[in-house]
């Protein structure tokens, strides 16, 4: 018997056209239909649309959070249960709500001014870096004030985050193989998304969360938690902490897990624990045919 732990991808897993193949599912278009009367927006449509709608911060994440817990609902249908969960930033979201510290309108209202706080954050840039010197990047991240690690994902993979100035100078000092500014609105897990952050702390107060089902493995606090007002306080704190992924990962199998399913569009974190933790068995599920292939 496999002990599995879900995860979920965030923001730059979206693709165009994801989850339309389950539309055709009677209870996947309640689904949809009571995300639209929530967002005032189609999912469907903006995951459809030709123009990259999706990849817009404002649509991007009530989607993906959609999507991603309409899976979430297949996959228990069919018996099948984590014995942990997490999720990459935006994923945490859906993370909480399969391990049911919320439903599924708690949830999506949150992503929903999750996604409107952050697309209006205009200031920052992100940058992924590949194939580096952790140790030169550390100082010299140590050395430039406004830039900040943001996704620690795996030994060979980082985002950092900041304002424009003290990212180019940290890409300008650190030798990498690969170095990609990110295409977002904003210095996302950083100091300069606090304004956000404290607008969103008063959105998620009056917000009851509950005892989770399985544990949780959070953003800022890798270390597996089940108490909702524990999850709560991580959460608030997630919108300008660092993704700590790489640490996720590595917690993994001292829990004894020993296959991570990845359940969203994609498959940017199983690539990601290929490098991270080699003994863990990699399952990715993004539609309704590999949600079926699972149970055939």
């Amino acid at each position: 018997m496999t002990n599995t732990a879900w995860v979920f991808p965030g923001q730059g897993s979206q693709a165009i056209g994801m989850g339309a193949d389950l539309a055709s599912l009677p209870q996947a278009q309640e689904r949809f239909a009571l995300a639209e009367a929530e967002l005032g927006w189609s999912v469907l449509e903006v995951v459809k649309d030709p123009n990259d709608q999706v990849s817009n911060t404002r649509y991007t994440q009530p989607c993906l959070y959609v999507i991603e817990s309409i899976l979430v609902d297949l996959l228990k249908q069919q018996g099948l249960v984590p014995q942990a969960v997490a999720g990459h930033s935006l994923g945490e979201y859906v993370a909480l709500y399969a391990a049911g510290v919320f439903d599924f309108t708690t949830g999506l209202a949150l992503v929903k001014q999750r996604a409107e706080l952050m697309a209006q954050a205009s200031d920052g840039m992100m940058a992924a870096l590949l194939g580096f010197d952790a140790d030169d990047l550390a100082a010299q991240l140590e050395a430039t004030p406004g830039v900040v690690l943001a996704n620690d994902n795996n030994p060979g993979q980082v985002v950092i985050s900041g304002t424009p100035e003290a990212v180019e100078a940290v890409l300008g000092a650190v030798k990498a193989k690969r170095a990609v500014k990110l295409n977002v609105s904003g210095a996302f897990h950083s100091p300069l998304m606090a304004k956000a952050a404290n607008t969103f702390k008063t959105v998620l107060e009056p917000v009851t969360f509950g005892t989770a089902q399985v544990p949780v493995l959070s953003n800022v606090d890798p270390t597996p938690a089940t108490d909702g007002a524990t999850l709560k306080q991580r959460l608030v704190q997630q919108m300008t902490g660092s993704v700590r992924w790489r640490e996720i990962t590595l917690a993994l199998p001292g829990l004894g897990i020993d296959t991570l399913m990845e359940v969203g569009p994609g498959n940017v974190l199983t690539g990601l624990a290929k490098r991270t933790c080699r003994d863990l068995a990699l399952v990715n599920v993004s539609s309704l045919d590999q949600v079926q292939q699972l149970v055939d």
